[in-house]
């Protein structure tokens, strides 16, 4: 029986070795963190693709038991008027369109997943160094600990380690120069939004939110900001990041100045990054996936949905291929132009996000939108985001 390594236990780590092991691999997986965290994070988009992967892994229905169903998307102004809908799935089809749910949800579901199957997942496993011989590759981490198998796969996020093994002049990532702010809140009064999430071209700041059935609000707030020094966001307090976006938002329409005052709990900060044009996705039997070889921004929504993508093809790829070296070749081959194509798209809906200081510039957007968003609703020009499917037709690069 084949062995594979997998590093990393958020959303790549946990596919990946769920359909590996469906194949006949022997899989385990090696998470930095000390113990699961089922209330870490904020909340993300899962979009219809990836639901269709989740769908493979008989996962997607015990995922949507605690979601916020998503499909449509509307746009305000930051004079309060209404520029139009946008679908977050195939357009005219708000039955498969894309979900919200918490981060800690998602992994949850994943973590479950893998347990029912029997796949061992090991905490507190920092991997330090990676070495390789002509039928082995062995995996080394911080606690001292070793393992050795036939391929090791990389599920370790954007500051990848198993990227910079690959290849140690791999590009590195772009910030694009928008600071994340997000969490929960609760405003008495506040309607629920169902199948709906708000956006508002705020001012001086990028605002979106929702509000689930049960009061509960998930929002989260784009800042235009020159990139933090690395880690410094942590030593900012949430009563400051609250009091600056009360500045930012100061102005905007109901309900956005209220939710930043109704937010409760922890308050997450980061800066956004994104990873494209990695020329090395493998070397010998090592191979990684998801954002450690092409990370997008949250703003095109399909973060998880690509990881997942990326798991369920390189297993797929594995079993037509007759040796990992071939497969990792053609799993790169066929992943990374739609991977690409994704950042680069994100990267557009960032440009409009990123607020000028310029009064006559806001004023432009805010004029402009409604003419580009006119006929959103119906627009099926983003459908090749929602309607992919991983099969072996998609395997032709």
């Amino acid at each position: 029986m084949p062995r594979a390594l997998v590093i990393g236990g958020g959303v790549a780590g946990p596919a990946t070795a769920m359909f590996l092991a469906a194949d006949g691999w022997e899989v385990e997986i090696f998470e930095a963190a000390t113990k699961p965290d089922d209330y870490a994070g904020a909340f993300l988009n899962v979009a219809t693709n990836g639901l269709a992967v989740l769908e493979a892994l008989r996962l997607r229905d015990r995922l949507l038991s605690d979601s916020h169903p998503a499909p449509h998307m509307i746009m305000w102004s930051s004079s309060g008027k209404r520029l139009g809908s946008v679908p977050n799935g195939p357009a005219g089809d708000p039955a498969r369109g894309s979900a919200v749910v918490r981060r800690g949800w998602l992994h949850k579901v994943l973590r479950e997943g893998v347990e029912d199957r029997g796949i061992p997942i090991n905490f507190g496993a920092r991997l330090t160094d990676i070495t390789a011989e002509p039928g082995a590759v062995h995996a080394t981490f911080a606690d001292g600990r070793k393992a050795s198998g036939d391929i090791l796969i990389g599920c370790d996020g954007i500051g990848s380690a198993t990227r910079t093994y690959i290849d140690p002049n791999a590009p590195t990532p772009r910030y694009s120069g928008l600071v994340g702010l997000g969490g929960f809140a609760r405003v008495p009064g506040l309607t629920p939004t169902p199948a709906t999430q708000h956006f508002l071209f705020g001012r001086r700041s990028f605002f979106g939110y929702l509000v689930r059935a049960d009061g509960t609000i998930y929002w989260f707030a784009n800042i235009t900001a020159p990139e933090p020094a690395r880690g410094s966001l942590r030593d900012v307090s949430a009563a400051e990041w609250l009091d600056r976006l009360r500045e930012l938002h100061q102005g905007d329409p109901y309900p956005v100045p209220q939710i930043i005052n109704g937010h409760v709990g922890e308050l997450g900060a980061y800066p956004i990054y994104d990873l494209s044009g990695v020329p090395r996705w493998s070397r010998g039997r090592v191979v990684a996936v998801g954002d450690a070889v092409h990370a997008t921004s949250p703003s095109a929504g399909q973060g998880a949905s690509l990881a997942l993508e990326d798991a369920q093809t390189l297993a797929l790829c594995l079993r037509e291929e007759a040796d990992h070296q071939a497969a990792f070749a053609r799993y790169q081959a066929v992943r990374q132009p739609r991977a690409d194509k994704v950042v680069n798209y994100a990267r557009k809906i960032n440009s409009q996000k990123r607020v000028s200081k310029s009064r006559v510039a806001v004023a432009i957007r805010d004029a402009m939108l409604p003419l580009f968003l006119k006929r959103a609703a119906n627009d099926r020009s983003n459908d090749w985001l929602y309607n992919y499917r991983v099969t072996e037709e998609s395997l032709v690069p």
